[in-house]
C-alpha cells in the first residue's frame, strides 16, 4: 500500500478500479440480472411429472449444535420444504437426500442425516428416505445418488436444489446418465423484484447504489459460474 503512494498514479487507477468493481457488484441492477441469468434458466413450464424418486441437494440445513436446540434450516431451506411438498402430492415415492460432512465444518450428522431429521419432523415417514450420507460436493450426490438409481431400477428423478445452483447440478446428474427433471425453488429473483427496479425514477436511482446484500448475491452468482468452469474443466459436466 505504502509503495502505490509513492506512485500516485499507478494508486489512482488502482482506486478508481476498486470503487468500479465495488459499484458493479452492489447495485441491484447487476445482480439482479446476473442472479436471473442462473436462476430462470430452469424454470418450470408446467406442472411437473411424477418420477421415481426426488433428490434433495444438501447445503439446506444446520446442525444441532448447542445452544441450537434442534436441527435448523438455512437461507436454502426451502429445498426441504419443497420437496416435502412434492411427496405430499404423489410426484414420486421416495425422497433421496444427499451429502455428507465436512470435515472442517465440525463434528456432526451428515447433511442428510439433518434434511431426513427435518422430513420425519414434518410427517414424512422414514421408510419413504433413503439417505445418500457420503457425498461432499455436486459431482460426489451425483455419482453417490446414481448408484442408488441403479439399485432400486429408478429411471428418472426430481431434482430439488436452489434456482442458482440448478443449471451447474443439472448438468452434473446428466453426465451421470441421470434422467433429472429440474425442480428448483429458492428463488433469489422474481419477476417482481426485477419490475421494483424500474417501478419510479428514484427507485431507478436508488437500486444503483451500493447494497452488501446485493453484493452477497453477485458473489453467490459469480462463484455458481466459475463452478461450472471448473467443473467442465475437470470433466464433471
Amino acid at each position: 500500500m505504502i509503495s502505490l503512494w509513492k506512485r500516485p498514479r499507478v494508486a489512482s487507477i488502482c482506486i478508481t478500479l476498486a470503487l468500479f468493481i465495488l459499484f458493479i457488484s452492489s447495485n441491484a441492477w447487476v445482480s439482479h440480472y446476473l442472479v436471473r441469468s442462473l436462476e430462470w434458466q430452469k424454470v418450470s413450464s408446467g406442472e411437473l411429472p411424477t418420477a421415481g424418486a426426488i433428490v434433495i441437494l444438501g447445503g439446506a440445513t444446520k446442525s444441532a449444535y448447542p445452544p441450537r436446540p434442534v436441527v435448523d434450516l438455512n437461507e436454502a431451506g426451502d429445498r426441504v420444504i419443497y420437496a416435502a411438498q412434492l411427496y405430499r402430492q404423489n410426484k414420486a415415492p421416495i425422497i433421496i437426500p444427499t451429502g455428507g460432512r465436512i470435515d472442517w465444518r465440525g463434528k456432526g450428522n451428515s447433511e442428510s442425516e439433518d434434511i431426513t431429521t427435518i422430513l420425519t419432523s414434518i410427517g414424512i415417514p422414514a421408510e419413504a428416505i433413503v439417505q445418500e450420507p457420503l457425498a461432499l460436493n455436486t459431482y460426489q450426490n451425483a455419482v453417490n445418488v446414481k448408484k442408488i438409481l441403479t439399485e432400486r431400477n429408478i429411471k428418472q428423478v426430481l431434482l430439488v436444489t436452489s434456482a442458482m445452483h440448478m443449471p451447474r447440478s443439472l448438468l452434473i446428474f446428466e453426465r451421470q446418465g441421470i434422467n433429472a427433471i429440474p425442480a428448483p425453488c429458492d428463488f433469489r429473483v422474481s419477476q417482481g423484484e426485477l419490475e421494483e427496479l424500474s417501478s419510479s425514477p428514484k427507485a431507478a436511482i436508488l437500486n444503483l447504489f451500493p447494497d452488501p446484500m446485493n453484493m452477497q448475491e453477485f458473489s453467490s452468482a459469480i462463484k455458481e459460474y466459475v463452478g461450472m468452469i471448473v467443473y467442465m474443466i475437470r470433466g464433471w459436466i
